[in-house]
């Protein structure tokens, strides 16, 4: 099977966002064994749009297209395909009473969503349960055209849950796939960690960056699901000895999912005194759908005069500086006492642009306290922006939990 990937927007021919939509999906293509052999981008253009697809159309399988799928004008890909199949777009009631019971809990729906209702004789709705915009399923003339969603997070769950299953019968066979999530590593080290799974054919391993972790995805194809499942489970065995305690969880999974599931199970409680993060710590841990059973709350220090009033020696910021080991274990050991928890993360450090205290920006203390004793680190080193410091504080102070709590790490 050729495929060949559509991306539009004229977001994208501007450079205001990139199209990590089309290396997603490269990558799991090559994953299932097809042949991507063109990738494009086009703007709002409905012209250049069909010109496009009448190329893709003559030398290409699979066509997947991404974006233009909105409720506006410039959205042109429902259009884009009408022409090309030369068939007339009408309303789906089904569709239209879907969407419409979707916007009801807000208000009436502007009457221009309705576009996003239609359908061609040629096409089938593909279900898009966190967005607005259905995809489109069409095939004809030997080919398939899939048509998505360009929010990346609309464009992942329709891909995985709903297209790669339907590719299976297309390929050869029944597709299963499992997740693995790491956090701690770089993609090129993961990679080269995995250098003697890569040449595998079925399954196939391959690592993708995401922004708060490394997806390593292991993929199998085989005729009964029984098969499938035993050639992912032995290649993720391997996997999981080569990475270690880097792997944290599964697909779905994220790090304050995992601490919160196993502070739940251990009936242990938590709370967090931050300081560069500026509450993006607390914020995360509350992600985590039933946080409030385990996270008790968090006290945002960000000035140094505030830290000593909730419990952080004057002394201690005197001596050692507010970014420091030492005011770190101070903060842990506060809110762990001001708020009564199991638990107490303290985290101090230099966002950025500048300096603080002689520290070059990046430089985060972690210090985790608990029932057990303290553990402390140091944030991964990242020299990014002031966003990305904060990011990488918050994920690096999760992770230490959560190796404190699997007992990869001895607490003093």
């Amino acid at each position: 099977m050729r495929a060949e990937i559509l991306s539009c927007g004229t977001e994208l021919l501007l450079g205001h966002i990139t199209d990590t939509n089309a290396t997603y999906l490269a990558q799991s293509l090559a994953a299932q064994g097809i042949d991507l052999y063109n990738v494009s981008q086009v703007g709002d253009n409905q012209g250049r749009v069909v010109e496009l697809l009448r190329q893709a159309w003559q030398r290409a399988d699979l066509i997947i297209m991404t974006g233009g799928l909105g409720p506006t004008e410039d959205d042109l890909t429902r259009e884009s395909i009408s022409e090309l199949m030369g068939e007339k777009m009408t309303v789906d009631p089904q569709l239209e009473a879907q969407l419409r019971a979707r916007f009801a809990h807000i208000g009436t729906m502007p009457e221009r969503n309705i576009k996003q209702a239609t359908l061609i004789p040629s096409a089938e709705s593909i279900p898009n349960p966190v967005g607005s915009a259905p995809g489109w399923w069409v095939e004809k003339e030997g080919h398939i055209l899939v048509a998505m969603p360009g929010v990346p997070r609309e464009m992942y769950r329709m891909w995985e849950e709903e297209i790669v299953p339907r590719l299976a019968k297309y390929t050869g066979g029944l597709i299963f796939t499992r997740l693995l999530r790491v956090y701690g590593l770089g993609e090129s080290t993961v990679e080269e960690i995995l250098t003697p799974l890569l040449p595998s054919t079925n399954p196939t391993i391959a690592t993708y960056a995401k922004i708060d972790a490394v997806d390593v995805r292991i993929t199998a194809k085989a005729e009964r699901t029984e098969d499938a499942l035993q050639l992912v489970a032995e290649m993720e065995e391997k996997a999981r000895d080569l990475l270690g305690d880097h792997v944290f969880g599964i697909e779905g999974d994220t790090l304050a999912s995992v601490i919160g599931k196993a502070l739940q199970a251990r009936q242990q409680t938590l709370g967090v005194m931050e300081s560069l993060t500026g509450g993006m710590l607390a914020s995360t841990i509350t992600d985590f759908q039933s946080s409030s059973k385990h996270f008790i709350g968090g006290i945002v220090t960000y000035s140094t005069d505030l830290k000593v009033q909730m419990g952080v020696p004057q002394e201690t910021v005197d001596r050692y500086g507010v970014v420091s080991e030492e005011t770190a274990r101070a903060m842990a050991h506060a809110v762990r006492e001001r708020l009564g928890t199991d638990f107490g993360i303290g985290v101090t450090g230099v966002a950025g642009p500048g300096k603080q205290d002689d520290k070059p920006v990046g430089t985060v203390h972690i210090a985790i306290e608990g029932p057990e004793g303290i553990i402390t680190g140091k944030g991964p080193g990242w020299r990014g922006g002031r966003a990305d410091n904060k990011r990488h504080a918050v994920l690096t102070a999760l992770n230490l939990l959560r190796r404190y709590l699997e007992g990869t790490i001895t607490p003093e």
